[in-house]
């Protein structure tokens, strides 16, 4: 059980919301991956620097430990 909770953990860190989805809650899955197109889109025109890309980790390490908590 624990071992399905790190995989979905790593999969939502690659694509967020992608371990939300796994895990059964579709619509806050397809949220957090709006939620990253528009950050992404946000950071290459506007924050285009290395803090820019610190936001999009911090995001994904947001979505990873969301999906391991959820599980």
């Amino acid at each position: 059980m624990a071992n399905d909770a790190l995989v979905n953990a790593v999969l939502s860190f690659i694509i967020p919301g992608l371990g939300q989805a796994i895990n059964g809650d579709k619509q806050k899955g397809i949220a957090m991956f709006i939620v990253l197109i528009f950050l992404n889109i946000f950071i290459y025109f506007f924050i285009n620097n290395p803090f820019g890309h610190f936001i999009s980790i911090i995001y994904s390490t947001y979505a990873a430990y969301d999906a391991y908590k959820t599980y």
